[in-house]
């Protein structure tokens, strides 16, 4: 779609989703029995901190690690997940995008896309990689009606 004056209209984080997502993920994780606590980044369309929120005594050293993850997965526009699964394809073999500096090839890190645009992604930081996955998630889904 586009303006009256020809530019086309394309969807953008916003500081509301953006809240929203991290709230839900810190609600999600807080609800689970036994879950560390949680580092949870989001970035915007560039893969630039946006929103961050964490518990103040989750691991310090999670921090950046939440803010990688989102990094990936906007800027590949795939689950972090995914592209450990490409790297982890063929054992022994070397596809040299496991060097990129910043590149997180574990869970937890899921772009967020509005209408087949990535404006963003979400990472998030403390607990198991599948729980941290599982928090992303949770935060997504808090705000799928916000991104149609």
């Amino acid at each position: 779609a586009s303006h009256g004056d020809g530019l086309p209209r394309v969807p953008t984080l916003t500081t509301e989703i953006a809240e929203k997502m991290a709230i839900a993920c810190e609600k999600y994780g807080q609800a689970q029995e036994g879950w560390r606590p949680l580092n949870i980044a989001i970035v915007d369309a560039g893969g630039e901190l946006f929103y961050f929120r964490r518990d103040p005594t989750s691991f310090k050293g999670s921090i950046e690690i939440a803010i990688n993850k989102a990094w990936t997965a906007t800027r590949f526009g795939f689950p972090t997940r995914a592209i450990g699964g490409i790297v982890n394809s063929e054992p022994g073999k070397v596809h040299g995008i496991q060097f990129m500096d910043r590149l997180i090839i574990f869970p937890g890190g899921q772009p967020i896309v509005a209408a087949d645009t990535v404006i963003g992604g979400i990472g998030v930081s403390g607990a198991t990689g599948d729980q941290d996955e599982e928090c992303a998630k949770a935060g997504l889904d808090a705000v799928k009606d916000m991104l149609q």
